[in-house]
C-alpha cells in the first residue's frame, strides 16, 4: 500500500483553535471535528467518486459550527444506523446532536456534574451507547435517551469498547489492565497484556480498538482486537481470550490507533524522536500494520501536536488533529488481481463467507465465473495463467501455490514451506519469495512435459537470499533454511523471461540469470527499493522507494567506479526522478514506453 497527504484545513478562522478529536461517519462521510474552547464543527467533503477519480477534489459541501459547548471538546464519536452524533467536553458536559432537514441540531444534554468522561461508544448495532468516566463510572443508555443500568467500578477508567457481537464490553484502566463485563454489567475476567513484558514502568493506555467484523475478515481466525500503549507497545488479538497475541513494539509514542472499515489494516498515530549530530526533535508519524503484525508503511506528519484521526468508511482517506488544522491522507491499497488471456481475475472478501470470493471475469465474452478460495494471500497472472497464492487448510506455516486457467480450474499446484510475502509470474516462471528466501518454479516446463506424457520432477528451485544460487536445492523436502533470518532481507522482487532481480532493504539490487540462476551484477542503489518492475527487454528497471520516489536505473550502462577504478554495470539515469508514485508499468513492446500513478493522475 501507500499513503501521501492530499489536503489540509485550517478549522477555526482568523484565531487558531487546537482542535482534540476527529470522527469520520463511515456511512454518510460527515466529519466531526471537536477542540479547545467549545469548538465543535461538522464538515462534509465532496464524495470519492467525484470527477478527479480515486479521492475526490476535497472541496467542503458541509461546514456548519454547532454551539453548545463551552469547553474542550475531548471526545466525538458517530452513531451512523440512526444518524446521531455524541460529544463530549472537559466538564463532563455530554451532547447528542441529531440531523434535521440538512443540519445537526442539539437532540439532548446530560452532565454528571461530578467527574469527566474518558471515553464512550456505541454498540455495533447503534442502539445502546457506553459511557465511561475518569472515576470508574459507568452508565449504559439507549438511543432513545433511556438510562438501562449504571455501575461504580472502583477503577479510574481510559477506555471502553464493545465486542462485535455486543455481548461483551472492555474497560481499560489507567493502570493498564483491560476488564472484561457483560452487557449487563457483570464482570467476567481480565484479559493477560502480554505486549507489557520487560517494561519497567506501565505505561498509559491509549486505544482499544476491536473491529466489527461488519464486512468480513481477510482470513479465518484473524485478529481484530488492538490493545494499544502510549509507549508503542500493543497486542493484536483474535478474541478476548486469545492466549498468544500478535505482539508490536512501534518504537513511537502513540496517541491513538484504529482499524480500517474492513479490519485488513491497523492505522497508529503518534510521534517518534529523531536524533541528529546537532539536535533531538520530536516528529509526526503515521504507521500502518496488517493483523498479522506486518509493517507496511510509515508516513511523515507536519506539526506539533498529533492528537486523533479517524477513516474515512471506504477505507481510502483518513483524517489527522493536528495543532489547529486537520490534514487528509489518501490511500492506496494492494489490491489482489491481475490480467491474462483477456480475463481479469480479482478478489475481494464477503461478510458472510469466510473465503475470498475470486472473479474470473472473460472482458471478450462478458462472461464471469466465481471461485471461494480460502485464506488467499495473493494473485499474480501471465501470458494464459495466473496463479492463486493460498495459506494451507492443515498448516499455517505452509503455503500452496495454484496454477489456474482462464475459467479458474487448478491445472498444477506447489506447496512451499516459505510465506509468499513477494509473488511474481512471467510466461515460464513463478517465483515466491519471502524475507528471507527464494522460490523458483518453472511452470511451463512442467506443463510442457506434462503435455508431451513425461512425468519432470525438478521443475523448482529454491535458495537462501544469503547464500550463493550455486546451492539452490530442487525441492522444498531437501531445503533446511526456510525459517533462517537474512542478513540483509528482502523488500521487492521482479522478473522477466531471461533474468531476476532481488532488492533488499541495505539498497543493493541483486540480478540472476532465469532458467539457469546464476548470479550475476549486483547494483548499489541508494534508497530502499519498494517497488520494482524490469522493461520488456531487461535493460531497465524501475524503482520506486519506502518514500514513493520514483527512479530509473539503467542496468547495461557502464561507468568507472571512483573508488576502485574498474568498469563496473549499471547507472541512474539522471535527471529523471517523481515523487508520491505508487504503481508503474512498462510497456510489454516499447523498452522506453510506460505508464505511472502519481498520486491521483497517470502518466
Amino acid at each position: 500500500m501507500f499513503i501521501y497527504l492530499n489536503k489540509k484545513i485550517k478549522i477555526a478562522i482568523p484565531h487558531p483553535i487546537d482542535v482534540n478529536a476527529v470522527a469520520w461517519n463511515q456511512e454518510e462521510g460527515w466529519i466531526a471535528v471537536g477542540g479547545e474552547q467549545g469548538l465543535l464543527k461538522v464538515l462534509k467533503l465532496d464524495d470519492i467518486t467525484s470527477n478527479d477519480g480515486a479521492s475526490g477534489s476535497g472541496n467542503l459541501r458541509m461546514n456548519q459550527n454547532l454551539e453548545s459547548h463551552t469547553a474542550g471538546v475531548e471526545v466525538v464519536t458517530w452513531n451512523e444506523q440512526y444518524r446521531r452524533l455524541t460529544t463530549s467536553d472537559s466538564t463532563g458536559k455530554i451532547v447528542v446532536w441529531m440531523l434535521w432537514k440538512g443540519k445537526w441540531y442539539e437532540e439532548m444534554v446530560n452532565n454528571r456534574g461530578v467527574s469527566v468522561v474518558s471515553d464512550l461508544q456505541w454498540n455495533p448495532d447503534g442502539q445502546k451507547i457506553c459511557i465511561v468516566y475518569k472515576d470508574g463510572m459507568v452508565i449504559v443508555g439507549g438511543v432513545d435517551g433511556t438510562r438501562m443500568w449504571g455501575n461504580d467500578l472502583k477503577m479510574n477508567l481510559v477506555q471502553v469498547a464493545w465486542s462485535p457481537d455486543g455481548k461483551k464490553i472492555l474497560f481499560g484502566t489507567d493502570k493498564g489492565t483491560v476488564h472484561i463485563y457483560d452487557d449487563s454489567g457483570n464482570p467476567i475476567s481480565e484479559i493477560d497484556i502480554l505486549c507489557l513484558e520487560g517494561c519497567t514502568e506501565i505505561p498509559a493506555l491509549t486505544s482499544i480498538d476491536w473491529y466489527s467484523g461488519l464486512f468480513g475478515y481477510p482470513e479465518d481466525n484473524c485478529p481484530s482486537l488492538c490493545i494499544c500503549f502510549a509507549n508503542g507497545r500493543l497486542q493484536i488479538m483474535r478474541s478476548e481470550t486469545d492466549a498468544m497475541p500478535v505482539l508490536i513494539d512501534a518504537e513511537m509514542n502513540v496517541v491513538a490507533c484504529k482499524w480500517n472499515q474492513h479490519g485488513t489494516v491497523l492505522a497508529i498515530a503518534g510521534s517518534e524522536v529523531v536524533q541528529s549530530e546537532d539536535s533531538t526533535e520530536s516528529v509526526n508519524v503515521l504507521q500502518f500494520y496488517t493483523p498479522s503484525g506486518e509493517n507496511l508503511r510509515t508516513l511523515k506528519i507536519p506539526g506539533n501536536d498529533l492528537r486523533s484521526l479517524s477513516w474515512e468508511g471506504g477505507g481510502l482517506r483518513l483524517t489527522l488533529a493536528v495543532d489547529h488544522f486537520i490534514y487528509f491522507a489518501n490511500v492506496r491499497p494492494d489490491y489482489k488481481w491481475g490480467y491474462f488471456a483477456d480475463t481479469v481475475v480479482y478478489a475481494f472478501t464477503k461478510p458472510e463467507r469466510a473465503e475470498h470470493c475470486v472473479i474470473f471475469w472473460d472482458t471478450k465474452l462478458n462472461g464471469h465465473q466465481v471461485k471461494y478460495i480460502k485464506s488467499l494471500v495473493g494473485i499474480k497472472a501471465c501470458g494464459e495463467y495466473c496463479v492463486l497464492a493460498t495459506r494451507a487448510d492443515d498448516d499455517p506455516n505452509q503455503f500452496v501455490l495454484i496454477l489456474c486457467n482462464a475459467i479458474g480450474h487448478p491445472v498444477d499446484n506447489k506447496y512451499i514451506d516459505i510465506e509468499p510475502v513477494y509473488l511474481h509470474m512471467t510466461k515460464t516462471h513463478i517465483i515466491a519469495a519471502s524475507h528471507e528466501c527464494v522460490y523458483i518454479w518453472a511452470y511451463a516446463q512442467g506443463r510442457s512435459a506434462e503435455q508431451m506424457g513425461k512425468q519432470h520432477l525438478k521443475d523448482e528451485r529454491i535458495f537462501h537470499v544469503d547464500d550463493s544460487p550455486s546451492s539452490a536445492k530442487d525441492s522444498m523436502s531437501k531445503f533446511q533454511k526456510a525459517d533462517v533470518e537474512a542478513i540483509d532481507p528482502v523488500s521487492c522482487m521482479t522478473a522477466s523471461d531471461t533474468m531476476l532481480l532481488i532488492g533488499k532493504e541495505s539498497g543493493t539490487l541483486q540480478e540472476y540469470s532465469l532458467p539457469g540462476l546464476a548470479l550475476g551484477n549486483k547494483h548499489v542503489l541508494d534508497c530502499r527499493p519498494d517497488r520494482i518492475e524490469l522493461n520488456c527487454n531487461s535493460s531497465r528497471v524501475s524503482i520506486i522507494d519506502i518514500s514513493g520516489i520514483l527512479t530509473l536505473y539503467d542496468l547495461m550502462a557502464k561507468r568507472l567506479d571512483p573508488e576502485t577504478g574498474h568498469t563496473t554495470a549499471g547507472a541512474r539515469i539522471e535527471g529523471f526522478e517523481r515523487k508520491d508514485v505508487w504503481d508503474f508499468r512498462w510497456a510489454d513492446d516499447n523498452p522506453l514506453l510506460f505508464a505511472m500513478m502519481e498520486r491521483t493522475y497517470m502518466y
